[in-house]
């Protein structure tokens, strides 16, 4: 992968760059060069060739940089991070912090990935996850609760995620129970909660957020869902590195928050982001399919749906959300 970053880091800038002007800057031949690109195209990178002008990527790409992005940290969040990692490929962000060792209570470790060449979704689904185009991050967090007390977690985290895509300037987003990012009835982001840890004693929390940066036309044809980008949202580009920061620096004060008061502070903006509140929809659980009206969440950030006069509590993990129109 060593080429790969290194070729992206040229070709980042969106012009063309000929086959021997990158073989010559990065020690290889004009073959080696142009099976990279090959390989930088399999991954999900748009890059194109015009013979005699050379390569060059539809959309210029920033590479993340752990420094930038520590440097674009709040004071408060350097406190609250113990570690702050980047990489370029990974199997899944989530997987490798579960893999480490947990970090102190109310502390958290970061980790981001260029490409993922096995994220996961909720529910056992795949996270489609093209080179250096979107925003794969991880954060591991220790909690002294149990995790019978992080039912409305993932809620609040939604939340953060909408106050970063705010504080860049995509106004609008809400929220699909229990914690996709929607806007106007498409996709931006998607959020997956893993723990390690008993029911009662200390836990280790490791909250995975992928945010639609760039979808190509391929990216966009894999996603089985409607869906959306920043880019898309946006007139002027976003940085990538100022992305993670912002998404770090209202992540921890979310997570310093739920962790000494729990959900309830953050209920009444859920419930004004809820995109399906007072909306018929189809709700579908391992065992069968239920139509109801959305009431919004109680206390502990379980789905209320009135199915035919009866009000009835779901809990997140447990179902699908689907609009009974198709939405």
């Amino acid at each position: 992968m060593g080429l790969l970053k290194a070729l992206l880091a040229i070709l980042g800038d969106g012009q063309f760059h000929s086959g021997n002007e990158l073989g010559a800057a990065l020690g290889y031949t004009r073959s080696a060069i142009w099976k990279a690109v090959r390989q930088l195209q399999a991954l999900g990178v748009d890059v194109f060739s015009v013979r005699g002008k050379g390569y060059r990527l539809a959309n210029p790409l920033e590479l993340l940089d752990r420094e930038r992005i520590w440097a674009s940290l709040e004071p408060s969040s350097r406190t609250l991070l113990h570690n702050l990692e980047v990489h370029f490929e990974l199997d899944s962000t989530n997987r490798y912090l579960l893999l480490r060792p947990p970090v102190a209570i109310d502390r958290g470790a970061a980790c981001l990935a260029e490409y993922q060449s096995a994220g996961r979704g909720r529910r056992g689904r795949n996270w489609i996850s093209p080179l250096g185009a979107n925003l794969y991050l991880s954060l591991g967090w220790g909690f002294a609760s149990g995790a019978a007390q992080l039912s409305g977690l993932s809620l609040a985290v939604a939340i953060a995620v909408v106050r970063a895509l705010d504080k860049i300037g995509v106004q609008g987003a809400g929220v699909k129970w229990p914690n996709d990012i929607y806007h106007q009835g498409r996709k931006l982001a998607g959020i997956l909660l893993e723990l390690r840890g008993e029911a009662e004693g200390p836990c280790y929390v490791v909250i995975g957020i992928g945010i639609n940066h760039y979808l190509s036309p391929q990216a966009r044809e894999q996603i089985s869902q409607p869906c959306t980008d920043i880019a898309s949202l946006l007139d002027k580009p976003v940085s990538r590195n100022q992305l993670a920061a912002t998404l770090l620096d209202q992540l921890l004060v979310v997570m310093r928050e739920y962790s000494s008061q729990g959900l309830a502070p953050f209920l009444s903006e859920w419930r004004q982001l809820d995109v399906f509140a007072g909306q018929e929809v189809c709700l579908q659980t391992a065992q069968e399919t239920i139509a109801g009206i959305v009431q919004g969440i109680d206390a502990q950030g379980a789905l209320l749906l009135d199915c035919a006069g009866q009000l009835r509590r779901f809990h997140s993990g447990d179902v699908s959300l689907r609009a009974s129109m198709g939405g």
